[in-house]
């Protein structure tokens, strides 16, 4: 039997419609602009001791607090991968976006990008590659890395951590029926932005990380997702769900109707612009 579904151009399937800043650093989640988390010495000396990476940072933001906290010239780090000699499986072609694992690190005594990078990618393959997480991703049909990828769209598009796995189950719902993921988060990644608002002329970008366009997952990961967002992603909440929208904070809407998603994107536009408007005394 033919279904028809709503064409791309007349609403977002999708929309996180969040901004989320990180105690200590006021970080935007999901920028392209890296403030480092720092633990600083108690004492006269003023060097870092500690690097405190958030769950779903981009690749571009890791390198960057890499080279603020170690002091070097902007660029460094991303240069360095090369020598890193990261252990990354064969999928992500020598970039470790997914697996600079988020966590804290302790600055040591002559620290560098690459013994950075390094222990970070270390760390997530400790995290990845034990038994749960593989069996996880072979319940679902996945190798590790695709695990990781839906993960990093969980952390991407998951108002809360109560949210992670009715995200999850909205991707694998979505690439079960054949339908094109269309998570603004993919196109914001293809776009180097934060931006929680995607337009319709975004959706139309030649990228293979524009899941409005392209059908299953993005090529790589879209950012460097935590352990909640992994286990989301290899056990998703039983639901039906095709479509979710963020109305306001606190509440994130699912649904499998098209028409009740329609309705549930009319209120959050409408409580977006009643939220811009400048209060009146």
């Amino acid at each position: 039997m033919q279904t028809n579904t709503p064409s791309r151009s007349t609403i977002r399937l999708t929309r996180r419609g969040r901004l989320a800043l990180a105690a200590l650093g006021a970080v935007v989640a999901g920028t392209a602009v890296a403030v480092p988390l720092l633990i600083m010495n108690g004492d006269d000396d003023s060097r870092p001791t500690t690097l405190v990476i958030p769950e779903g940072w981009r690749a571009s933001q890791v390198y960057a607090a890499v080279d603020k906290v170690l002091d070097l010239p902007p660029g460094t780090t991303k240069k360095s991968l090369p020598e890193a000699g990261l252990k990354l499986p064969d999928e992500a072609g020598g970039n470790p976006e997914g697996y600079l694992f988020p966590a804290t690190y302790p600055l040591k005594e002559k620290a560098t990008p690459q013994k950075l990078l390094s222990r970070m990618v270390d760390t997530a393959d400790k995290k990845f590659n034990g038994a749960p997480i593989a069996a996880g991703a072979q319940r679902n049909a996945m190798n590790v890395y695709q695990a990781v990828t839906v993960a990093s769209i969980v952390q991407a598009e998951a108002a809360t951590k109560a949210d992670m796995g009715k995200v999850a189950r909205v991707i694998f719902n979505r690439l079960e029926r054949g339908m094109p993921l269309q998570m603004d988060s993919t196109v914001d990644y293809a776009l180097n932005r934060g931006a929680p608002r995607t337009t319709a002329a975004d959706t139309e970008i030649d990228s293979p990380y524009n899941s409005y366009r392209r059908m299953g997952l993005p090529p790589t990961p879209i950012d460097n997702p935590g352990e909640d967002a992994v286990r989301a992603a290899i056990n998703p909440t039983p639901g039906d769900w095709l479509y979710f929208v963020t109305v306001k904070p606190g509440d994130t809407r699912f649904t499998a109707d098209y028409a009740e998603h329609q309705r549930n994107v009319a209120e959050s536009d409408a409580q977006g612009k009643k939220a811009s408007e400048p209060s009146k005394k």
